[in-house]
């Protein structure tokens, strides 16, 4: 699939989705409980992404709770190439990614060692926001199989919305 196919979709461009110089994506988590897991209520987290490089260097994440600090979202090569591409749920937006980032190893945010990666779905939305989705792990099953400690999960649902400046945390 080629670059160009990749930052389209149909006739929506995805380019006007890429932070200009003075302006970053920031907004907070989703507050419920429901949609919400290892993540506080009060964090909130900053994107500056580059829709010309989804492929190979998309970006960065950072969150209020110091669990991201610059965190590059790193691609995985073989969706580019595979049916996951082309992920589509819910009305309202342009494409979905899928990415992954590491956060800060052993952040006091965090009550667990935190270093493992966690996946980021990224979704571009008709209205020029972004909504990311972070997941990690699922809670110990009815098996009684023990989830590792630095395997904790982490759910969390974030509405980001372009602002001027740069980040503040």
């Amino acid at each position: 699939m080629s670059v160009a196919l990749a930052t389209s979709v149909g006739c929506k461009s995805t380019k006007r989705f890429s932070s200009k110089a003075g302006d970053h994506y920031e907004g907070n988590v989703v507050k419920g409980n429901f949609v919400r897991t290892g993540v506080s209520e009060d964090i909130k987290m900053c994107a500056i992404i580059d829709a010309d490089h989804f492929q190979d260097t998309p970006g960065f994440i950072s969150t209020s709770d110091g669990r991201f600090r610059q965190a590059a979202l790193r691609p995985i090569p073989q969706i580019w190439h595979d049916p996951l591409s082309t992920l589509s749920f819910g009305d309202g937006r342009v494409q979905n990614m899928v990415f992954m980032a590491t956060p800060e190893p052993g952040d006091a945010a965090a009550a667990v060692s935190d270093a493992q990666d966690v996946l980021v779905v990224m979704s571009l939305m008709e209205e020029g926001g972004l909504e990311v989705r972070l997941v990690r792990g699922a809670p110990q099953s009815d098996s009684g199989v023990p989830v590792p400690p630095q395997a904790a999960p982490v759910f969390g649902v974030f509405t980001l919305d372009r602002q001027e400046g740069t980040c503040t945390f």
